[in-house]
């Protein structure tokens, strides 16, 4: 089977045409330019030693090298051969947290972003593995099912926000909840739930879903977001203009602060460890444990490889080109001596 892979560039082999108009053009004008010199005689003579037959060779051999060129160019392709692709990988769902405390500023431009900015990081490193978004706040639902599509988990990703989920609150228990849920029913290994949040937890109940998530074979990594010290949480106007910070009903400011005993639990309940997200730090390091992970084959697939033969045409091009430079401009005349006044 015969093939052209990129054909938009047989488009330049209208480049030959106008080569042609280009080179006629230029020996009427010279021609032309010729005549209006003088004497066609003395021209001639002046002229004799113009290897005409050897110019129009090498004219000649511009029209096919420029047609191999753009042969080359569209990669032609026939021989083909069967390969069996195997993608690997494992199972990641990041769960974010998106309630009102993670608008604090203690990270640059604030927890959320911060946190939004780190998972983008990560999920741009993943090489084969299947992620899963979750949002959670007092409630907690599935914001992207597990997939490669990493554009698609990328745009969800950046959609959150603390409207995404009208309940306020922060329910830890229910976000690792509906976390193992988002994981595929048939496979018990290869699993990994990163949990980011502030760690403050309004429930205080989640042993359950750490069994749970022991028995299943999920590995729970928590990120802590924010600072151990209490800081307010700003307060906006319903078209996003800050207008202060958030005050309980005595009046005085709502402060939030990041509850790392309850993170580690979580962690190192499950097998996984805690880790806290500084000022400027992303989750690389997470990510780099995550490669270096065994992870499990989640697809084998035959396709049909085509050869290559672009090299070929392009040969044919550079063989013609240093063909060209062999054939000479003039001719080699002999001339015999006849004497001063002959």
């Amino acid at each position: 089977m015969f093939r052209f892979a990129a054909q938009e560039y047989l488009f330049s082999l209208l480049l030959v045409p106008l080569a042609a108009v280009f080179v006629w053009y230029a020996i009427t004008a010279r021609r032309r330019a010729l005549r209006q010199l003088g004497n066609p005689e003395i021209i001639e003579r002046l002229t004799a030693s113009i290897n005409m037959t050897g110019r129009k060779i090498r004219i000649g051999l511009l029209f096919p090298t420029l047609t191999f060129l753009a042969f080359a160019l569209a990669r032609p392709q026939f021989g083909t051969r069967l390969e069996t692709l195997q993608r690997e990988g494992q199972d990641v769902v990041v769960a974010i947290d998106v309630s009102a405390s993670m608008l604090a500023e203690d990270l640059t431009p604030n927890r959320l972003e911060r946190a939004k900015f780190a998972v983008n990081s990560l999920i741009n490193r993943l090489n084969g593995d299947r992620v899963a978004l979750v949002a959670f706040a007092g409630e907690a639902f599935v914001q992207s099912p597990l997939t490669v599509d990493y554009a698609a988990a990328t745009m969800f990703l950046s959609s959150m926000s603390p409207e995404t989920i009208s309940v306020p609150g922060t329910n830890l228990a229910k976000a690792l909840d509906v976390s193992l849920n988002a994981f595929a029913a048939d496979v018990e290994q290869h699993r990994i739930l990163i949990l980011i949040t502030d760690g403050e937890d309004h429930e205080g109940d989640f042993q359950e879903q750490i069994d749970r998530a022991t028995e299943k074979g999920v590995t729970v990594f928590t990120v802590g977001m924010g600072s151990t010290d209490g800081v307010p949480i700003p307060a906006f106007d319903g078209s996003g203009r800050r207008i202060g910070f958030r005050r309980d009903r005595a009046g005085s400011v709502v402060t939030t602060r990041l509850d790392e005993e309850t993170l580690r639990t979580i962690a190192e309940g499950t097998g996984g460890r805690y880790l806290r997200a500084a000022t400027g730090s992303d989750l690389d390091q997470l990510a780099s444990e995550i490669d270096e992970m065994d992870g499990r084959q989640f697809e084998a697939r035959q396709i049909t490889q085509f050869d290559e033969q672009y090299q070929i045409f392009l040969g044919m091009a550079l063989f013609l080109l240093i063909a060209e430079t062999f054939i000479p401009e003039r001719k080699k005349n002999k001339q015999e001596w006849t004497g001063r006044f002959s």
